[in-house]
């Protein structure tokens, strides 16, 4: 009940106010968020590749008002390859992008964002790696698929996001699921009304496995983005049924969540990807992590209520 008013405070600019002058907030945030620059968060990349995993890596800040900030964040994704080039890690190291951030939501949005993430692709195929398109909410997904089948032109390791609770989404892991595609499925975590999307937490499960399914029969590489361990134990069953060996996919979960469980299933065999954000605009991204857990919530509103 919860998590649909805390999405509708990711987008207050008086909640951001609120939440970012408290000053319990940096060390919650922090639990989600390991640094605000790429020194801060190479050092925690080239630790998780230590231990076995890989990474995905997010540079906050979707929220752009200016075609300016849209060349920022692709320069920003520039200099953070330029960095772990020097890791030499490889895919075990790749990026996810929104394209709001690009400057997909401004006028001219889809070519502008086009344009600023080619080069961006471009610079990870150069040292070995790729880069996944993130989804956001359901009016810029036509968008982002269009732009998603571009880049494979060249590209096409190029990954992208689906989320389990819109209803398109069945239709458009079919299409999707098809030789050397990459395809990440959520379940979804923005503010989505009830002609798109489902509401309930059941249904939403029940399509994430009838997704999951449809990848794990298809050719492409699924990225399975979740936490939760009924779903883990079903991925692996439906693995163990379509014939795919332990590289033919992979687990995704957010740095900061579920850290031992990481570290299990890497020490299986499992190819595990930690989603690892960073950067000074995280209010938007750290807002949806506490509308997907409530235990989130709970302990940030405890921190609050006992520091002040």
């Amino acid at each position: 009940m919860l998590g649909p008013l805390i999405l509708a405070a990711s987008r207050s600019d008086k909640m951001r106010k609120i939440v970012s002058a408290a000053p319990v907030t940096k060390p919650v945030v922090n639990r989600f968020i390991p640094g605000e620059t790429v020194d801060q968060v190479i050092p925690i990349v080239a630790d998780l590749s230590q231990k076995g995993l890989e990474v995905t890596l997010d540079v906050v800040g979707e929220d752009i008002t200016t075609v300016e900030q849209s060349y920022a964040a692709r320069d920003a994704y520039l200099e953070l390859i330029e960095h772990l080039k020097e890791l030499e890690l490889g895919e075990r190291a790749e990026m996810s992008v929104k394209l709001s951030m690009f400057g997909q939501s401004l006028e001219g949005g889809h070519e502008l964002a086009l344009a600023n993430v080619r080069p961006v692709v471009e610079a990870a195929a150069a040292i070995g790696t790729t880069v996944t398109l993130d989804a956001e909410d359901h009016t810029t997904l036509d968008s982002m698929f269009a732009i998603h089948e571009e880049l494979r032109k060249d590209f096409p390791q190029t990954g992208c996001v689906i989320q389990a609770y819109l209803f398109r989404t069945e239709a458009d892991a079919r299409r999707l699921a098809a030789a050397g595609s990459r395809v990440r499925i959520v379940k979804g975590a923005y503010k989505e009304p009830a002609s798109v999307a489902y509401q309930d937490k059941a249904e939403i499960d029940k399509a994430y496995v009838r997704i999951l399914k449809t990848l794990m029969d298809g050719e492409g590489y699924p990225m399975i983005g979740s936490h939760d361990p009924r779903l883990i134990a079903i991925t692996q069953e439906l693995a163990r049924k379509a014939g795919r060996k332990l590289d033919e996919y992979e687990f995704q979960m957010l740095y900061g969540i579920r850290s031992e469980e990481h570290l299990r299933l890497a020490a299986e065999g499992h190819r595990m990807r930690v989603y690892t954000a960073y950067g000074t605009d995280w209010y938007g991204y750290f807002m949806r992590r506490l509308a997907e857990k409530p235990a989130n919530l709970l302990f940030f509103v405890r921190s609050m209520i006992t520091k002040n």
